[in-house]
C-alpha cells in the first residue's frame, strides 16, 4: 500500500490589528470638558464654582511648605504654634472653596441622606445665598485689607514672615494672586444660585395654578 504525499498547509495569517485613529490634539481642546453640575446651572456658574477650589490650593500649598521649613520665605521666629496654624488655615480654607461646589449641586439644594437630622430635608435658599454672599463679603474685606498692608508697607518691619528675595517674592505672589478671585467668583456664583432656584419655584407654582 502506498501512502501519498501530505502537502503541506500554510500557517493562517494573523491578522494584523488597526491601529486606532488618535484625535487631533485641536479636537480635544474644542471639546468642553465635562463637569458635575446639576442641568439648569449656567456653564459658567459651573466652571467658576470648580475653579474656586483650584484657585485656593496654591497659597494652601505655600503655607505647607512654609511650616516644613521650605525656604519660601523667612520666618523671624518660628514656632511649632505657628506651624499647626498654618496647616489648620489650609484645611479650614480648602473646605470652605469646596462648600462653593454646593452652589451648583444637588447638596447645595438638599442635604445628604447621610447627614443626621438635616438629611433629605431642603436647603434653605434665603439661607445658603445669604451665608455665601456674606463669605464674599468677609473675602472682600480680607482682600482689600492685605492688598493695602502690602502696598503701603506698614508691616515690612514688624516680626513674622517675610519674602527675602526676589525668588521668594515672585513665588507669593504666584500662590496669592489667585485668591484675589475667590470673592467675586463666589458671589457671582451665590447670585446666579438664588435666581436659579427662585425662577425654578415659580414655575413650579405657574404650573400647579395651571393645573388648578
Amino acid at each position: 500500500m502506498t501512502l501519498s504525499p501530505t502537502t503541506p498547509t500554510a500557517p493562517t495569517p494573523t491578522p494584523t490589528p488597526t491601529p486606532t485613529p488618535r484625535k487631533p490634539l485641536t479636537e480635544l481642546l474644542r471639546k468642553p470638558l465635562r463637569i458635575d453640575a446639576l442641568p439648569d446651572v449656567p456653564r459658567w456658574a459651573a466652571v467658576a464654582a470648580h475653579a474656586v477650589p483650584l484657585l485656593v490650593l496654591p497659597s494652601g500649598i505655600w503655607r505647607i511648605a512654609l511650616s516644613l521649613r521650605l525656604p519660601v520665605a523667612t520666618v523671624d521666629a518660628p514656632t511649632l504654634g505657628q506651624d499647626v496654624f498654618q496647616i489648620v488655615l489650609t484645611v479650614v480654607a480648602e473646605l470652605l472653596a469646596f462648600l462653593t461646589l454646593g452652589l451648583v449641586r444637588s447638596w447645595g439644594e438638599v442635604y445628604p441622606r447621610r447627614l443626621p437630622l438635616l438629611g433629605g430635608r431642603p436647603v434653605s435658599r434665603r439661607g445658603a445665598t445669604a451665608a455665601a454672599l456674606g463669605g464674599a463679603a468677609g473675602l472682600f474685606a480680607l482682600t482689600g485689607w492685605y492688598t493695602y498692608v502690602a502696598v503701603s508697607g506698614i508691616a515690612r518691619d514688624v516680626e513674622g514672615i517675610h519674602v527675602a528675595d526676589g525668588f521668594q517674592e515672585v513665588l507669593f505672589l504666584v500662590c496669592y494672586l489667585p485668591l484675589a478671585a475667590w470673592a467675586p467668583l463666589l458671589a457671582a456664583v451665590a447670585v446666579a444660585y438664588s435666581r436659579r432656584r427662585s425662577c425654578r419655584r415659580t414655575r413650579v407654582q405657574g404650573s400647579v395654578q395651571g393645573s388648578v
